[in-house]
C-alpha cells in the first residue's frame, strides 16, 4: 500500500449544495461527512467528494483516491503522502472545523 493516511468518509449525493458537515460518529465509527450535489451515477458523486476534500484540506486532488465504498455511503479515502505530516495536517483541519 502506498504511504499515506486512510480517512473514513460518509458521503451524501444529490445534496442542495457541496459542503463538509464536519466529523460524525456513528455505528460505522468516526467519519468526515460530505454532501455533494452530484448524483451517484458513473462515480460522479465520488469524484465530487474527492475534489471537495482536496480543496478543504489544501491538497492536490491527485493525492486522494477512493479505496473502498465506491457504491456505498461509507467510503475510505487514501490521502497519499507522508503519514506523519498528513496526520498533523488533518488533525489541525479537524480542530479548526469542529472549532
Amino acid at each position: 500500500m502506498p504511504d499515506g493516511v486512510l480517512v473514513r468518509v460518509l458521503g451524501a449525493p444529490k445534496a442542495s449544495r457541496n459542503r463538509i458537515d464536519g466529523i460524525v460518529t456513528g455505528g460505522q465509527g468516526t467519519a468526515v461527512k460530505v454532501r455533494v450535489t452530484a448524483g451517484p451515477d458513473k462515480g460522479k458523486a465520488n469524484q465530487a467528494i474527492l475534489k471537495l476534500l482536496a480543496k478543504a484540506w489544501h491538497l492536490p486532488p491527485g493525492r486522494l483516491s477512493l479505496t473502498s465504498g465506491e457504491s456505498e455511503r461509507h467510503k475510505t479515502v487514501l490521502v497519499a503522502g507522508d503519514a506523519t505530516a498528513l496526520m498533523t495536517h488533518l488533525r489541525q483541519w479537524a480542530r479548526d472545523t469542529d472549532g
